[in-house]
């Protein structure tokens, strides 16, 4: 039995060194790809604790794992947010009995006239429609229906999951047991500008060959300066 853990941010896979080196959990596509491609055609557990990420890598892991040949569970043991949460549709689902999950629709920033503000919005509102999908084949609730859950940006307890049909049972829990089957609000990624920063201490870090421990200060330092 092969696992596959959606912990912390969903990213793309050239941010997982900015993540790893500061050892904040994350999850991109090639971290699910590795196990799949050592797994074969073998049963998968999935555990998700996360708050979400980009959307089209959220969009990525949830087709590999509908594509995957062998039995896949997924668990949510914490939360699953946003694309998280499109995670969380791809196969047979269980909450715990303490777990969240939360839905919305896709967010970004923006710059510029007000064509490209309304190009934005077009956008947005496409990426809502695609996502709603998710939603929609798991619990047979109307597009209509998957699209206002996200407008109102829904927190659901397992019970109310369950009740939508975004679940498939809730964990310890037999009776409600049916043994069947562009980035979310709770955090945000570097920027590039701040990536760059820290790759040049690192860097220096590495020509001056000092103590490592210090330059872990400077980096934590810089991340209580910007909150």
């Amino acid at each position: 039995m092969k696992r596959i853990d959606i912990k912390g941010a969903i990213i793309p896979n050239d941010y997982k060194w900015y993540y790893d080196y500061l050892e904040m959990d994350s999850t991109t596509p090639k971290d699910v790809y590795n196990v799949l491609g050592a797994a074969f055609n073998e049963p998968l557990e999935v555990y998700i604790n996360s708050p979400g990420g980009v959307i089209d890598v959220g969009s990525e892991i949830y087709t590999m794992l509908r594509s995957h040949q062998g039995n896949v569970d997924i668990y949510i043991v914490g939360e699953a947010c946003s694309a998280a949460s499109i995670i969380a549709m791809a196969r047979h689902c269980e909450m715990s009995p303490t777990a969240l999950m939360m839905v919305h629709c896709a967010s970004t920033g923006a710059q510029g006239n007000h064509s490209d503000f309304e190009k934005t919005a077009e956008v947005l509102k496409t990426a809502d429609d695609a996502l709603a999908n998710a939603y929609v084949i798991k619990s047979g609730m109307s597009k209509e229906d998957a699209l206002l859950m996200m407008e109102k940006e829904t927190w659901l307890t397992a019970d109310q999951a369950l009740e939508k049909g975004l679940i498939d049972g809730i964990m310890f829990d037999e009776k409600n047991n049916t043994n069947g089957q562009l980035v979310a609000g709770n955090f945000a990624l570097p920027s590039q500008e701040r990536m760059n920063q820290i790759k040049k201490m690192i860097n220096e870090q590495d020509t001056d060959q000092g103590d490592a421990a210090f330059l872990m200060s400077k980096i934590k330092n810089l991340r209580l300066k910007e909150r």
